[in-house]
């Protein structure tokens, strides 16, 4: 919209009484490589930027009980919640890193959870621990009460990414991005990189320690799947295991993303599986759609490195944190 058009307009809302409609930012595009993706993404859906100006955006989350999501910035340690009434808004800070001595690289809350209670879950990665908030989510406050902080004596590295399954077990990812010079950190105490599970009596178990760099997780719809993506540009794969009360096994490649170009930014990130099992993940050049089986669908092409997604309450919406923007699509 150029100059002229955008002052004619605002003379027309002036002399109607009527506020001019707010002009939507849209980025990327929709790759469609099966007809199957026509079902899941209507053919005029559009990419919006809906939030911008951010360090890293991560972990978003949406809550239907108060039409907002949450999504953390790490290096800033800040959630911000955004409405479509008011935007933009700090909600909570620190948000993954409590402690009175400055330090750098990314100490905030990464991975966020609301559990069936309203209860929200931070991976957090500075505090090196996942904990839930002490407040209610219309009343944040950075308070904050431990859920797992060790496996066998042994501090985690940074927690994540989380999910959770239908009787409250959370299961998460532990990469050394959190720590300051990550795996080679002096304060590394494992001497893997894990994926664990956290049972709702507390206690800690390891799924996963051949992983060389587990991020994104997910649970398939029936739970008889867990999802785990590896960002490591070497290995960039995903891989889907077997689940057990207290193990995984079987695990094998479900969808393998090494050979991508190089100048498709990001690589295997954050994931969410809606009700049908379709598989919104985040990967080099966006984000990768595929079927329960591992076909690959389509893509959502964007210009930035993505983190994360998270689905609205009818699955209806999808939105992802890219780079220093925050994105929205109606995909039907």
């Amino acid at each position: 919209m150029n100059t002229k058009h955008r002052t004619a307009l605002l003379i027309m809302a002036l002399l109607t009484g009527c506020q001019p409609a707010k002009e939507v930012k849209t980025t990327g595009s929709i790759e469609r490589l099966d007809p199957a993706l026509d079902q899941i993404i209507a053919p005029d859906a559009r990419v919006e930027i809906i939030a911008e100006g951010f360090d890293w955006s991560e972990g978003p989350v949406w809550s239907a009980g108060d039409s907002m999501l949450l999504f953390s910035d790490v290096p800033k340690n800040t959630i911000y919640k955004w409405t479509e009434k008011m935007g933009t808004q700090v909600y909570l800070t620190p948000s993954g890193y409590t402690g009175s001595i400055p330090r750098g690289g990314e100490p905030g809350s990464n991975g966020l959870l609301i559990d069936k209670n309203g209860t929200l879950i931070l991976c957090q990665h500075g505090d090196r621990k996942i904990a839930f908030m002490e407040a209610s989510l219309s009343d944040p406050r950075p308070s904050f009460k431990t859920l797992a902080d060790n496996y066998r004596g042994k501090k985690f590295d940074s927690p994540n990414d989380v999910t959770i399954d239908s009787k409250g077990n959370l299961y998460f990812t532990d990469p050394p991005y959190g720590l300051v010079k990550n795996e080679k950190d002096s304060s590394k105490e494992a001497p893997y990189q894990g994926v664990y599970k956290v049972t709702r009596a507390g206690s800690v178990i390891l799924l996963v320690d051949t992983l060389t760099r587990p991020n994104g997780i997910a649970l398939s719809p029936d739970e008889k799947y867990l999802f785990v993506a590896n960002s490591d540009g070497a290995k960039a794969r995903w891989y889907r295991y077997e689940l057990g009360d207290s193990t995984v096994t079987a695990g094998k490649v479900f969808y393998d993303a090494t050979a991508h170009p190089a100048s498709e930014k990001g690589g295997p990130d954050g994931m969410k599986i809606d009700h049908n099992g379709t598989v919104f993940a985040t990967g080099p050049g966006g984000i990768m759609i595929f079927n329960p089986e591992g076909k690959l669908l389509g893509r959502i092409r964007l210009p930035e490195a993505t983190a994360n997604c998270a689905l609205n309450e009818d699955e209806r919406t999808l939105y992802i944190t890219s780079d220093m923007n925050v994105l929205r699509l109606k995909m039907r």
